[in-house]
């Protein structure tokens, strides 16, 4: 899952399976040494991921193990940033909801069942599953900067 979008309010990605199968993802705002719960996305790094029954939810979702400093981080659906509650959501595309929104991500349940039957199926064949997340050392207006830039490196 690679992090590419990240704002103070929200954090947008991409998470790709090894079938090709690629999803947008929704998290909390990346916090540099700053934790504030269930308003933070996680660190970068690589967790395991196992299906267990959530209590939160009532089914069986996705967890992410032995995240540092968090606890119960699941991949679960949802559209926006109020649905994330330090989770990983997931959609088929991104999208906004009003004009002049902040974007988000849309068709979040298609999204999920194919997430959760890729790595149900994983687990099913024996496999562990691992997710590695990536966060960009620029910023989304950083990016924006150095792709309008001359050969100097300097915005044009």
């Amino acid at each position: 899952m690679v992090r590419d979008d990240c704002t103070e309010k929200r954090t947008l990605g991409t998470m790709t399976f090894p079938d090709g199968f690629i999803c947008q993802t929704l998290e909390d705002p990346v916090r540099a040494g700053v934790k504030i719960p269930g308003d933070t996305a996680i660190p970068s790094g690589t967790f395991q991921v196992t299906i267990t029954r959530s209590k939160r939810f009532q089914k069986m979702l996705p967890l992410l193990n032995n995240v540092p400093g968090f606890g119960g981080v699941r991949i679960h659906p949802g559209n926006g940033i109020g649905d994330t509650a330090g989770c990983v959501l997931v959609g088929t595309q991104r999208g906004t909801f009003s004009e002049g929104a902040d974007q988000t991500i849309v068709r979040s349940k298609e999204a999920m069942e194919q997430v959760q039957r890729r790595i149900a199926a994983a687990i099913a064949n024996g496999e562990q599953v691992w997710l590695d997340i990536v966060t960009p050392r620029v910023t989304t207006s950083e990016t924006f900067d150095l792709a309008s830039a001359d050969a100097t490196g300097f915005p044009s």
